[in-house]
């Protein structure tokens, strides 16, 4: 996936700006992913239970970014805020 791929893009990249940035890109990516889930939900290509799976794992994921793009922007001395999940 995108997420991934952004992920493994920043761990190789050249700062922690390169990594911050990759990482936000990958946030925004698995938000877009929660939006595909629940209508994969709603419009019954999923299951309840399967969805109810896939989008747990996605907001711990988004939980998880979340938490460290606010610890970067400190770190960077970028303005904190927290992003929506």
């Amino acid at each position: 996936t995108s997420i991934g791929a952004n992920i493994e893009e920043g761990i190789s990249g050249q700062s922690e700006r390169d990594f911050f940035a990759k990482l936000n890109i990958a946030y925004k990516e698995a938000r877009e992913t929660k939006y595909w889930l629940r209508l994969l939900r709603d419009t019954g290509y999923l299951t309840q239970d399967e969805a109810i799976t896939y989008l747990s794992d996605c907001e711990e994921l988004l939980r998880i970014f979340g938490s460290i793009i606010n610890t970067m922007k400190i770190k960077l001395d970028i303005k904190p805020t927290i992003p929506n999940s």
